[in-house]
């Protein structure tokens, strides 16, 4: 059994925006979402390539990830080599993807707060949402949506984080970084 958390907020008003990009990509996988109260969050299970998976989408917002995840981790006894995040990475340009186990929060609050309730040694795909040219305030700028063009190459940035997603499922994520 794995457990694939996507990172996100859960209102109406952020669903296009940067920093739900982890909900993004959980969303194009899961089945049907069940809310799980006890879990503060969506949960939708499916088999996938033989192995039972729980797709979780916190409901609490972004920087209290950790507080479901870990309600979810203790209820179906999972190890954290059985957890995958996705989640954007502001200092990643957008259309770089990475993965990687373990590692420190680099100033991501909702990985700091995975961290926190999980430990750090959990598999993640990072999904990069930075421009080179940003002088503005990082908040506002997660929180905000793609342009055009970024808006256009997400489904082929999507696409590399399903295949990721497989890889992790099957047991041969790589330590990679990739930019489309």
């Amino acid at each position: 059994m794995k457990l694939i958390i996507g990172l996100g907020n859960p209102e109406k008003k952020y669903e296009k925006t940067r920093h739900n990009t982890g909900f993004m990509a959980i969303d194009r996988l899961a089945g049907e979402w069940q809310e799980k109260p006890k879990f503060h969050g969506l949960v939708s299970e499916k088999t996938v390539d033989g192995e039972k998976i729980i797709f979780y989408k916190p409901t609490t917002y972004y920087n209290d990830s950790g507080i479901g995840a870990r309600s979810v981790k203790d209820f179906y006894k999972l190890d954290n080599n059985d957890i995958l995040v996705i989640h954007d990475e502001l200092a990643l340009p957008f259309g770089t993807v990475r993965s990687r186990v373990g590692g420190s929060d680099a100033g991501n609050n909702g990985i700091k707060s995975l961290n926190a309730h999980l430990g750090e040694d959990y598999a993640r795909v990072r999904v990069g949402i930075g421009q080179e040219d940003r002088h503005e305030n990082d908040i506002n700028f997660v929180l905000s949506g793609f342009n055009k063009s970024e808006s256009d190459s997400l489904p082929h940035v999507l696409d590399l984080v399903d295949k990721l997603v497989h890889e992790f499922i099957s047991g041969n994520l790589e330590h990679i970084s990739r930019k489309i």
